[in-house]
């Protein structure tokens, strides 16, 4: 049986990955951080008391600032591969939190990828780095491709940039079986509500129920490339399954505005969105990323994948689960 270790396990990202590798019949342990509330919601579903025998998944404490702490999770586990999802991942708030976002994303990537090494795990162990379509920024061709150059445009961009130089030079220098996934934004239902797309759906379907009125955002007209992040983690697994480590973009090769996702949202709950959405500065970047789409090519002719979840299902898939929430919430309250 294949052990991997997830950080970020409880994030949409983790959960997904998660799922598909109990299916596949792996054990796998996450990190997570120590709270004074839970944040294991995503996850609650397959998780199991750690003392009982029939553990579908195993917690353990860390953080990726802590790199003592890593080493020795390393030695205990002994993971097949390890998966590092964890990250200050909200581009907005890393201008806020910039040293934070370069502690935890940067350097907890070298923190990860040290352990490795001090561990003795170089030859064992296959490594996934969650990298992004944030590092391309300011875009110097589009589609974006694996040969695209990086000009991030945040403090979580440049952040990322680091961690994924880090992850090809230890595959370069030390022989690790080491890949980095750039992914394009995915979202789904367990998409965090502070991201605009989870926003946009969750602000329209209390509209829907009358729960609220109004919904601020910024930049309508930036352009992302928006996929299903439930499809999505099955190229970081296929990226470990490979004989040969890389890197590969993960898109649609489609590219939408905020303001067409806010279109299809409302329309879906027979809204006019203009009547309800209005811009507001505060929610702009300092530096905004205008455009991005990313050309899969690569992914389809090494790995055989092409993504099945198109826009208008991702976003229908997104309003149905939370007009369900909001439902409920419309339940409760007039009670």
């Amino acid at each position: 049986m294949k052990k991997a270790l997830i950080t970020g396990i409880t994030g949409q990202d983790g959960s997904y990955l998660a799922e598909l590798l109990l299916t596949k019949g792996y054990e796998v342990h996450g990190v997570i951080r120590r709270s004074s509330s839970f944040n294991t919601g995503r996850i609650d579903h397959i998780y199991a008391d750690p003392h009982l025998e029939d553990v579908r998944i195993k917690l353990h404490y860390g953080d990726l600032a802590d790199a003592v702490q890593m080493v020795k999770l390393l030695y205990e586990l002994q993971p097949d591969e390890i998966y590092n999802l964890g990250a200050q991942s909200h581009v907005k708030v890393s201008f806020d939190v910039p040293e934070y976002t370069g502690d935890v994303d940067g350097l907890g990537t070298l923190r990860i990828l040290e352990a490795i090494r001090e561990s003795g795990l170089l030859r064992k162990t296959r490594f996934y780095q969650a990298s992004s379509s944030e590092m391309f920024g300011k875009v110097q061709e589009v589609p974006q491709t694996e040969k695209t150059p990086f000009w991030p445009r945040s403090p979580y961009g440049c952040a990322k940039v680091f961690a994924f130089w880090l992850t090809v030079n230890y595959r370069e220098s030390y022989g690790l079986h080491a890949s980095n996934g750039i992914l394009f934004n995915h979202e789904s239902p367990r998409r965090g509500e502070t991201f605009v797309t989870r926003k946009i759906t969750r602000a329209a379907t209390r509209i829907r129920m009358g729960l609220q009125d109004k919904l601020y955002l910024g930049n309508l007209d930036a352009k992302r490339d928006w996929g299903f992040a439930g499809e999505y983690v099955e190229m970081m697994w296929l990226m470990l399954q490979q004989d040969v480590p890389d890197d590969y973009v993960v898109a649609t090769n489609e590219t939408h505005s905020v303001r067409e996702f806010c279109q299809e949202t409302f329309g879906l709950l027979g809204l006019d969105w203009e009547k309800h959405v209005v811009h507001d500065s505060r929610y702009e970047r300092p530096a905004e990323v205008d455009l991005l789409i990313g050309d899969p090519i690569k992914a389809r002719r090494q790995l055989g994948w092409e993504p099945k979840v198109r826009f208008k299902d991702l976003v229908k898939i997104m309003v149905d689960a939370d007009l369900k929430l909001a439902e409920h919430e419309a339940k409760l309250k007039s009670l």
